[in-house]
């Protein structure tokens, strides 16, 4: 059963209520107005909701309010799981304004995408001409090496297993846990540092 039709049936129901209420109100009992205007009211919202806009208005809410948060705005919010809209997120049948929504949020993605990978150009380029002339300056963390025994893997681990090590190691080490301590924790994190950037 279509949802979005029996929506619309009710909403035209409620539609043809407020109507015949608001002749009624008129003519007989101005009380009657203040039942028409709530069935007109929730004959607007279930129209509404059926048409698409409502998801398309909040759709785009969440959009913006990711937008400000990879820009670090003022509703940008430190840490989380990635909390965002959802890539797999398929826009609700009907309405140019939802479809819109969708292309827009694509492109805004896809103009992040490009930021970030200028971005690691551009350390690169940056990193081949330090090494020219000028020594590159090494960070304070361990040696590639160093990171791989830290987390108790061969050098030629790829990045799936260094964040299961990773995870792993943690477990033991951190500083809420009996057996943990702050210092280990903190060389843990270091070397997976190292191995991710």
């Amino acid at each position: 059963m279509q949802y979005d039709r029996l929506i619309t049936g009710v909403a035209a129901v409620f539609a043809v209520l407020t109507g015949m209420l608001t002749v009624v109100g008129v003519l007989v009992n101005p009380a009657v107005l203040f039942l028409a205007l709530m069935f007109g009211a929730s004959a607007y919202f279930m129209y509404y909701h059926a048409s698409g806009k409502l998801a398309a208005d909040v759709y785009e809410r969440v959009e913006r309010r990711a937008a400000r948060g990879a820009r670090g705005g003022r509703g940008a919010r430190r840490g989380g799981f990635g909390a965002g809209p959802r890539e797999e997120w398929e826009a609700p049948r009907g309405g140019q304004r939802v479809r819109d929504a969708a292309r827009r949020a694509r492109q805004a993605r896809e103009q992040q995408r490009r930021r970030q990978q200028g971005r690691r150009q551009q350390r690169g380029r940056q990193q081949r001409r330090g090494g020219r002339g000028q020594r590159i300056q090494q960070s304070s963390g361990p040696s590639p090496s160093e990171a791989y025994a830290r987390l108790d893997l061969d050098a030629s681990a790829d990045q799936g297993a260094v964040k299961q090590a990773y995870r792993e190691k943690v477990k033991e080490v951190h500083p809420d846990t009996d057996t943990g301590s702050e210092a280990e924790f903190k060389r843990v994190k270091a070397a997976y540092e190292t191995l991710t950037d």
